[in-house]
């Protein structure tokens, strides 16, 4: 197997913030879900204490629901341009990010994904940490990843959304026949995927595994799906936005929690993909960023 090498010094570190969101929902709480049903769940925004990195994805009565804290940056914009746009595309998974404001100043924490529509960036933190955190409270981001390529293999591979040394301790290394291979949970075909699709970026949001029909979530595995999951989406290519392709790969991470809504489900931020297939997913229960952050 040969080394990864990167182009890790020409990437450009910088400094974002934003603030603790508060959860949101419509006015009557109602989410209609794929069986024509209503129903009232938790979802995006806010502290959550009791679901962090490594806890199941799935089986919660909760909708979209984002683990540790969620985070965006509020300024107002510049025309076409926008802080939190910053925020949400140079932010990438495994980034150190410190509190700067409130009883919890200067405690770290790491980003664990980010959530389209809402364009949420989120954060995990130790537990003791959450209980000092309050709604506004404001979180630095060193954002760096933007720009990472694996030399050998780009642009058969493109990297994407990922802090470069948190590459470096991931369950990925270059066989001698040019695939990169990467340990991940599950491989899902690109059929089951839903919400992402039609967006003409990966390097912000997620991609949404939908687990509406049962024999599928029970032959693929995915009532086992759990928060910073790497998992493999087959026949997919992300590089300029989520398609079906046959025989590329993408590799994310799951970010956030199931759905009840059409089309939508955990969510998986884009991590790798290779529109040529050249990526190896190898399965590995235990690939799950919980393995690598706070360690």
């Amino acid at each position: 197997m040969g080394t990864l090498n990167t182009n890790r010094e020409k990437l450009v570190k910088m400094a974002v913030v934003g603030e603790i969101s508060h959860p949101t929902l419509r006015k009557t709480g109602y989410v209609v879900t794929a069986e024509g049903k209503v129903a009232v769940y938790p979802s995006v925004g806010g502290i959550t204490y009791n679901q962090r990195i490594g806890d199941s994805a799935v089986d919660l009565m909760a909708d979209h629901v984002e683990p540790g804290v969620s985070i965006r940056n509020t300024s107002p914009g510049f025309g076409e341009y926008s802080a939190n746009s910053a925020l949400n595309v140079l932010s990438c998974v495994g980034n150190r990010a410190r509190v700067i404001s409130g009883d919890a100043k200067g405690a770290i924490g790491y980003v664990t994904g980010k959530h389209g529509g809402i364009d949420h960036v989120m954060v995990d933190f130790p537990a003791d940490v959450l209980e000092k955190l309050v709604i506004g409270d404001r979180i630095l981001v060193e954002a760096w990843g933007v720009g990472l390529q694996l030399t050998e293999l780009h642009p058969q591979v493109l990297v994407m959304n990922l802090d470069p040394d948190l590459l470096e301790r991931l369950p990925v290394q270059r066989s001698n026949d040019g695939y990169l291979e990467i340990g991940v949970t599950h491989q899902i075909p690109a059929q089951v995927m839903g919400s992402g699709l039609g967006q003409s970026s990966a390097y912000s949001g997620d991609y949404d595994i939908q687990m509406f029909d049962q024999g599928v979530v029970e032959r693929l595995g995915l009532n086992r799906l759990r928060f910073g999951d790497l998992v493999a989406i087959q026949d997919s290519d992300a590089s300029h936005g989520w398609i079906y392709r046959e025989g590329a790969i993408t590799v994310g991470v799951v970010a956030h929690s199931c759905s009840v809504v059409s089309g939508h489900g955990p969510g998986v931020t884009t991590l790798f993909t290779s529109p040529s297939g050249k990526i190896r997913p190898k399965i590995d229960p235990e690939a799950n960023l919980k393995q690598w952050l706070f360690q």
